[in-house]
């Protein structure tokens, strides 16, 4: 997930864009109807289901988003800096869900500058400046080296 709703269409409903999403991603048409009530429920816009994407908050489109893409659980799931949107408590319900996909077997490839949350969901972590490796190890130590360059207080080793 590089950005959440990617491959959105502003003009359609909810549930419309959630046959889209789902199809774009894979799945047929009956997989998605099994899918629809778990999608729905989990982004939390039932009121707002059947109206045009374009009706929708950026958080509303967010959490719809989000919602489809880890209704199934892939082998490899990368994911950019997309649990960085919506409010706390959808945050600490993606992060719940990351958590159960992560335990469920899957590979989970995060990016983030949130250090809380690497360290949340994630066990072995690489440091990258400008591109480069910098440091690969705990999630602990390389969260402590990032805080540490934050600050100017470390240099890239």
């Amino acid at each position: 997930m590089l950005e959440l709703g990617a491959g959105f269409h502003p003009e359609l409903t909810g549930i419309e864009n959630i046959y889209l999403n789902g199809t774009l991603l894979g799945h047929s048409r009956s997989e998605i109807s099994e899918k629809m009530p778990e999608i729905i429920k989990f982004s939390e816009i039932e009121n707002f289901i059947n109206s045009p994407i374009r009706t929708y908050s950026s958080g509303m489109v967010a959490r719809l988003g989000f919602s489809i893409a880890t209704a199934w659980i892939p082998d490899i799931l990368i994911l950019d800096e997309v649990l960085s949107v919506g409010d706390a408590a959808f945050a600490q319900k993606c992060e719940l869900k990351m958590r159960q996909i992560r335990e469920s077997g899957c590979t989970i490839i995060l990016v983030s500058h949130s250090s809380e949350l690497v360290k949340s969901l994630c066990e072995r972590v690489m440091l990258l400046d400008h591109g480069r490796i910098t440091r690969i190890g705990s999630a602990q130590e390389v969260t402590e080296e990032y805080q540490k360059l934050l600050a100017g207080l470390g240099e890239i080793s």
